[in-house]
């Protein structure tokens, strides 16, 4: 400390400034990805920064700030900042994180303290905030309900281009997504039977959804000649009922086929 100024008196209302809008601009991200039920990954990185930034002027230690504006780097463009929430992010931790640091910071206002406690009472706070947005605005996860047989019997389109991709194994056919987006799968038929059958994985596991470039087995026997996958184009927005037609040759009579 220099000249008989506390630590915060060292902060210049510009900098002070600066430092409150990337904080507002930290919390509005993680309000928007929450609202897409992504959660901070990387994205944490800028906690730590901002706090390496407040600390520089304070401790007048300039290579701090070199380190906190890397760390906010890091948490603005890694690839993985932000991912996907397994479940919706729990009150208990990011409700403890503000408590923590309005009590530092009570603490700090009464007593006085140094700029350390001052770093962690504000950081504290800016992750307990950032917590509760992702707690607050995450949306509850809704499995994708399997599409009733009212599609098998709908009315159809056959795409122009298929969605989907067959390709025979020794013991069926494997269905690939080959779209540009999720397929909501219906049910499925080999050729010339009157079936509805689940789609499912080579595990047995049924498959409501089918993801770009995702697979499914479709067991057939060696005397099939083609399969019926009946699924709708996933989105937002109602789409009419698909129907994907594939046939061949039997394997079973490959020996006897004729061209005409």
């Amino acid at each position: 400390m220099q000249d008989g100024l506390t630590p915060i008196e060292h902060l210049t209302p510009p900098y002070a400034l600066a430092l409150a809008l990337i904080a507002g601009y930290w919390l509005w991200r993680v309000a928007r990805e929450a609202q897409q039920r992504r959660v901070p990954h990387v994205a944490w990185w800028a906690v730590p920064g901002l706090a390496l930034l407040w600390l520089t002027p304070l401790a007048a230690v300039p290579a701090l700030f070199g380190i906190g504006a890397a760390l906010l780097l890091l948490a603005e463009f890694w690839p993985g900042a932000f991912r996907p929430a397994r479940t919706r992010p729990g009150w208990a931790w990011p409700l403890v994180g503000v408590l923590v640091g309005l009590a530092l910071l009570a603490l700090v206002a009464a007593r006085g303290g140094s700029e350390i406690s001052v770093m962690l009472a504000l950081a504290a706070l800016l992750a307990g905030l950032s917590g509760l947005l992702s707690a607050g605005l995450s949306r509850e996860h809704r499995p994708t309900r399997p599409l009733g047989l009212e599609v098998r019997f709908a009315q159809v389109q056959l795409p122009e281009w298929p969605d989907l991709s067959v390709t025979l194994t020794e013991r069926g056919a494997q269905l690939v997504n080959i779209s540009d987006g999720p397929l909501r799968l219906a049910g499925w038929s080999p050729s010339g039977m009157n079936a509805w059958l689940r789609v499912r994985t080579e595990g047995g596991t049924p498959l409501n959804t089918l993801q770009v470039g995702q697979s499914a087995f479709l067991p057939l026997s060696e005397r099939a000649g083609g399969v019926r996958v009946w699924y709708v184009p996933g989105g937002r927005h109602p789409a009419q009922p698909r129907l994907f037609r594939a046939d061949w040759t039997p394997q079973a009579y490959a020996d006897r086929r004729v061209l005409n």
